[in-house]
């Protein structure tokens, strides 16, 4: 009669216990607790032009990771994802370059929870190899000799730009300003500008084809990068789970070697 007892409880607590197991965790999207086992189709992911590498690599590995899945990209200015978004544009998750941005989501309802924090960077002058108009610091880049590229002022990028012209006193004359910075970066590769204020990622992804100027006034507009799950998003399920592997050990070293910071 004892023996019965003891297995009957055994029984009831192994229930027990899978039963919780099985739960999955509802304190917000990316939570690291939400189970991948059901987690399969597909998702689109809209993500900050300066993501661009980092995320595909993201995104393939976790597709490795979580067969049956299939993540699609798009990448443009954070302000132009979040337009197109408001414009009823279909998304699962947005992963934005500042914080401002994706707040505007939240205020007209179109984000499910709150943003989570996954990376930070900062900006640095991206100049052509050999630096050959010699740019030591921002006040460098005033000079009217030097064809300037920057962000526009509502991408991302720009606000921090601006930000840090406030900072240092310096009063910027760009000949360009650019939706995405990829958009800048891609004015200094190719000759059409001698300089341009991107992040020191976009420096470290250009293998080689721009050098990177850091300067001191860039500690004073560092940007955290949110991530955030769709209200509207077709696989809410799959969009967690790819949020939480960004924040997962695995997606923070790959952010890491890219040269982003933590958030």
């Amino acid at each position: 009669m004892q023996t019965t007892t003891l297995v009957a409880t055994g029984a009831l607590l192994a229930l027990t216990l899978a039963g919780c197991a099985g739960t999955p965790a509802t304190s917000g999207p990316g939570a690291s607790t939400t189970s991948s086992a059901t987690a399969s189709g597909s998702i689109t992911v809209f993500a900050a032009a300066s993501l661009q590498q980092t995320f595909t690599t993201l995104g393939h590995d976790f597709e490795q990771a979580h067969p049956g899945t299939t993540v699609t990209f798009s990448f443009a200015g954070s302000s132009d994802l979040v337009t197109q978004i408001q414009n009823g544009a279909p998304a699962d998750v947005i992963a934005s370059a500042d914080q401002a941005t994706t707040a505007k989501l939240g205020r007209s309802a179109l984000a499910a929870g709150s943003p989570r924090d996954f990376a930070t960077n900062t900006l640095e002058i991206a100049v052509a190899p050999g630096n050959p108009h010699h740019i030591r610091d921002l006040a460098d880049l005033d000079d009217s000799g030097v064809q300037l590229v920057t962000c526009a002022a509502p991408v991302p990028c720009g606000a921090a730009t601006a930000a840090v012209e406030r900072s240092s006193g310096v009063d910027l004359h760009p000949v360009s300003e650019e939706q995405s910075v990829t958009d800048v970066l891609g004015k200094v590769r190719s000759g059409q500008a001698d300089a341009g204020v991107v992040y020191r990622t976009d420096v470290q992804g250009a293998s080689g084809d721009v050098d990177g100027v850091p300067f001191a006034a860039a500690d004073d507009a560092v940007n955290t990068y949110p991530i955030s799950v769709l209200h509207d998003a077709a696989n809410p399920r799959l969009a967690r789970v790819f949020t939480a592997y960004v924040l997962s050990p695995a997606g923070q070293r790959v952010l890491a070697d890219a040269g982003f910071g933590k958030p």
